[in-house]
C-alpha cells in the first residue's frame, strides 16, 4: 500500500525543485493533455515491494513511447526485462476498458548465470521477441484480461479481470464516464507521459440519464 502522507511529501518536494511544472500542467489543461512526470511514475515504482515485484525498475522515453526495464523473476530464474511500450488504443464502454498495447524493442538478459529452462531458452536465442504478441498468444492460461495478442501487439480488456467486473462502483463510473470523456492518445516526451483526453458534450444528456438512474 502507498503511504499517503509520503506521497504528499514527495509531491511537494518536487514541485519545490519544479516550479514550472504547475504552469504547464495549467496550459495543458486548458486543451485536455495532462502530463504526468516521468519522475514520479519511478517514485511508484520505487514503492512497489514484495518478493515477487520487479526490483531495480528503470523507466524512461523514446516518444512517443515508454521505455520500461526490470528485473523480474521468470520461473524462478532473474531475467531483466526491456521493452518500448506504446499505448495506442484506450476504448470505454460501460462493460469493457479495452487497452491496446506495442511492445518493440523486447530484450531478456539473465542476471547471473543460470542452467534452469528458462535460461537456456534465452541464451538460445530460440526466442523471437520482436513478436511478444504472438508468444502471449500460445501462453497456456492466459490470463482472462487478454483478450487479443498479435505481432508486436497486446491488448487487455480490464473489465475481464473478475474482481473489477464484479465492482458496481467501476461499472457505474464507466457508464458515467463513457458518454462524455474518452481518451485520444497516451505518449511520452523527454521527461514526461501525456494523456490526451477528447470529450464529447453531445453524450451528456446520456451520461446524467445514467447517473440518476443508478442513483435512483
Amino acid at each position: 500500500m502507498f503511504n499517503p502522507r509520503a506521497m504528499l511529501q514527495a509531491a511537494v518536494g518536487y514541485v519545490r525543485k519544479n516550479p514550472d511544472e504547475v504552469v504547464r500542467a495549467a496550459v495543458n489543461a486548458t486543451g485536455l493533455r495532462f502530463g504526468v512526470p516521468l519522475a514520479t511514475l519511478r517514485w511508484f515504482a520505487g514503492q512497489i515491494k514484495g518478493s515477487k515485484a520487479p526490483k531495480d525498475v528503470e523507466i524512461s522515453s523514446t516518444p512517443p513511447a515508454l521505455r520500461f526495464s526490470a528485473v523480474v523473476d521468470a520461473m524462478g530464474t532473474p531475467v531483466r526485462a526491456s521493452a518500448a511500450i506504446k499505448i495506442d488504443e484506450v476504448s470505454i464502454s460501460e462493460d469493457s476498458l479495452r487497452v491496446g498495447v506495442r511492445l518493440r524493442d523486447v530484450k531478456l538478459a539473465l542476471v547471473g548465470d543460470s542452467d534452469s529452462p528458462v535460461a537456456t531458452l534465452i541464451k538460445s536465442g530460440a526466442l523471437d521477441l520482436s513478436k511478444p504478441g504472438n508468444l502471449v498468444k500460445f501462453i497456456p492460461k492466459r490470463p482472462p484480461a487478454v483478450v487479443e495478442a498479435d505481432g508486436d501487439r497486446v491488448v487487455v480488456d480490464l473489465m475481464k479481470v473478475p474482481k473489477l467486473a464484479a465492482d458496481p462502483r467501476i461499472r457505474r463510473a464507466l457508464s458515467v464516464i463513457a458518454p462524455v470523456l474518452g481518451i485520444r492518445a497516451i505518449e511520452t516526451d523527454r521527461d514526461h507521459l501525456y494523456v490526451k483526453l477528447r470529450a464529447t458534450p453531445a453524450g451528456l444528456p446520456e451520461a446524467l440519464g445514467k447517473l440518476r438512474t443508478r442513483t435512483a
